[in-house]
């Protein structure tokens, strides 16, 4: 399985990523050292989507707080790039696929990413990773 992130990134060109404490949805949990993600550069946080491929160099799932009934699984990790998009994919191009069940790789990425904006780790298809591969 592949996953991508969308979180703020200081610096699109760096060698290495490091996210701490991202909020995980849709089998974004299970991302482990070795595993293939995509990285995009949130765009609420200035960023400008899909800037990075890489490989994960360790991922720790943070503790839960005691007393808060309801949370959302955290995990901290490090990406290795491997690549840097070549083209453009963000929420502009994603936004108007909004037809959930049409079962394209695209829409997928708007329903995980930009039906609910938050920044967040999350499980792509097969087929939403080899779109993504396309832009590289």
């Amino acid at each position: 399985m592949a996953f991508a992130i969308k979180a703020a990134v200081d610096d699109p060109r760096a060698r290495t990523f490091a996210f701490v404490a991202q909020k995980t949805m849709y089998g974004g949990k299970r991302i482990a050292a070795g595993d293939i993600v995509f990285v995009f550069a949130s765009e609420n946080e200035g960023g400008r989507g899909l800037i990075a491929r890489g490989v994960v160099t360790s991922a720790q799932a943070v503790a839960r707080k005691r007393g808060v009934v309801r949370q959302t699984p955290r995990v901290s990790l490090s990406i290795r790039r491997t690549a840097l998009a070549k083209r453009s994919l963000g929420r502009s191009e994603l936004k108007p696929l909004t037809d959930w069940d049409d079962g394209q790789p695209a829409t997928e990425l708007n329903f995980k990413f930009y039906r609910q904006a938050t920044n967040k780790i999350v499980g792509i298809s097969d087929k939403a990773a080899a779109f993504l591969n396309r832009f590289f």
